[in-house]
């Protein structure tokens, strides 16, 4: 089960990825520090399309995980493919110009949040749930439904 967060830069993917990833103890990948890794900066189309594929190995090496990153085109969401989407939507503008132009705002999404949470909310809304109190299927439609009732 993957699950991807997706916006643009400073939308705030990192931060909700870290706490779910904290508060749910399942693995969260952060392509900037995945980046770093490979110590491969290429933000061309190729170089994109590169990241979302090695993203998509990545996040599949677990049973379920978070992956968070900008996946700028709908085709980077494919190769990645994704079971749930959570559209970081919070921001018009990101800091680089190159990715706002290239930026397709997603047709597909379980999930779009438009309004930045706070953490005392989120933590509220998942009290008393993990991945153990539900099967897979069921945990990711639980979780999407819990982070709705934010919004």
């Amino acid at each position: 089960m993957k699950i991807l967060i997706m916006g643009l830069p400073g939308s705030g993917k990192t931060w909700l990825g870290k706490r779910l990833s904290k508060h749910l103890i399942i693995p969260y990948w952060d392509a900037d520090n995945v980046r770093g890794v490979y110590n491969d900066w290429d933000f061309t189309l190729k170089g994109r399309e590169r990241q979302a594929l090695r993203m998509r190995r990545i996040a599949e090496l677990d049973v379920v995980s978070i992956s968070g990153f900008v996946c700028p085109l709908s085709t980077y969401r494919n190769y990645f493919a994704p079971d749930k989407i959570i559209w970081m939507d919070t921001i018009k503008e990101g800091r680089y110009e190159d990715t706002n132009k290239l930026f397709e705002t997603p047709d597909e999404y379980d999930l779009r949040i438009t309004k930045w949470i706070k953490e005392g909310q989120l933590f509220k809304c998942l009290d008393g749930f993990n991945l153990g109190t539900e099967d897979i299927a069921s945990f990711s439609n639980e979780l999407m439904r819990r982070l709705a009732k934010l919004l």
